[in-house]
């Protein structure tokens, strides 16, 4: 099979590499360059040489042929514009999210050649194959992988049923221990290299640092939402997300972020988080709209969710209410039947607008939405 792997510099998508290297199929890697490492390599330690090193190091011991794409202005314009609008109107992005969907599974198609069959990550996740027996249709489902804490399947829940069918993940399988141990055996260059961590498209670069670059500073009033009075003063809006408990700087605390008005440049904060459910809106219950079903829509009553990264998932009931909103409100905010009202089996700390709430049974991934802005006031029934 011919293959387009990319490949980061990292341990995973070099194991990746290998094992399809050792497989036998046709691949080639491709590095992909984004703008940020050019644009705003000041403000910290810029990776991609060191990344392009270990990348052309392993390319060169596996004998497999390397390309460098040069993608800066596209994540600009499909990743980090997105990232900016959504700071910018107090909402939480998930800039990992869209560079999968538009970028590794979506432009980069559109720039190689098409004899490629697949496109091959280190992503942490899995694909199954189905085929209805009565029409003969075929459907890729995403799958979560053993390793839980390393599953990657939430930031994979945006891409197509068409990205989806010719996506391959070689070390979805195996555990991370496991996938340093292959390290280990094939002696990759980079075998004991750390992890990165962090946002996509910043590699090595301070989040505040990005944003005070294309915000500034705008300072405001951390107001406590149980007595009304002003505890301390923020560097702007932009810089806090609902649910943050470090960052904010104020003693007694300590205090979690509890809603933010955009307007009046004002972040609320409590540091009665546990306690105070009537004045900090539901924790167990949230609005998600602009839908995306990879394969089908899940028809199961054991739905799971999870609303960030991580092995933690909720049970959940979901409900189409699309037909209790108004017109307008539709028309503002989402495609008409496109809202679902997600309740969960337990609190949780940090329902963000503008996060990702991913749906799962125990073996699929079936897609995601994204958590709306307060709607919740806007509900037939609700005052």
């Amino acid at each position: 099979m011919k293959i387009a792997a990319l490949v980061s510099g990292g341990v995973d998508s070099s194991v990746a590499l290998a094992l399809l290297k050792e497989q036998g199929h046709d691949v080639t890697a491709f590095y992909l360059k984004i703008w940020l490492e050019d644009e705003l390599q000041f403000l910290g330690e810029c990776p991609w040489e060191e990344d392009l090193k270990y990348v052309e190091a392993v390319c060169k011991q596996l004998s497999v042929p390397l390309q460098i794409l040069n993608l800066q202005k596209e994540y600009f314009e499909l990743v980090v514009n997105y990232a900016i609008n959504e700071v910018k109107n107090g909402r939480t992005p998930n800039p990992d999210m869209f560079c999968n969907a538009r970028i590794k599974f979506g432009i980069f198609y559109d720039k190689i050649d098409r004899s490629f069959q697949k496109i091959a990550t280190g992503h942490y996740a899995d694909t199954e194959m189905i085929i209805d027996k009565k029409t003969g249709t075929k459907k890729t489902y995403l799958c979560r992988v053993p390793d839980q804490i390393k599953d990657q399947t939430y930031f994979l829940a945006h891409i197509s049923q068409e990205q989806a069918a010719r996506a391959l993940f070689p070390i979805g399988k195996y555990k991370k221990n496991e996938v340093r141990e292959l390290a280990k055996k094939f002696d990759l260059p980079n075998k004991d290299r750390k992890d990165s961590q962090g946002i996509c498209f910043l590699g090595k670069i301070k989040y505040n640092d990005f944003l005070k670059q294309y915000f500034g500073e705008k300072p405001g009033d951390f107001v406590d939402v149980n007595t009304g009075k002003v505890v301390g003063e923020h560097k702007g809006h932009f810089y806090h997300t609902v649910g943050q408990r470090k960052g904010t700087g104020l003693g007694q605390g300590p205090w979690y972020v509890v809603r933010k008005d955009i307007a009046k440049n004002i972040v609320y904060v409590s540091n009665k988080y546990q306690e105070d459910a009537e004045k900090v809106k539901p924790r167990n219950n949230f609005f998600v709209g602009e839908l995306n079903w990879i394969a089908d829509r899940p028809t199961t009553n054991n739905l799971k969710v999870k609303v960030r990264h991580g092995p933690q998932t909720y049970n959940c009931t979901i409900k189409d209410v699309a037909k209790d909103f108004n017109e307008k409100d539709r028309k503002k905010k989402n495609k008409a039947d496109d809202i679902l009202e997600v309740t969960i089996d337990g609190q949780d700390q940090g329902l963000a607008p503008g996060q990702f709430a991913v749906f799962y049974d125990e073996r699929y991934c079936y897609g995601c939405g994204v958590i709306l802005d307060d709607v919740k006031s806007n509900h037939k029934g609700d005052s």
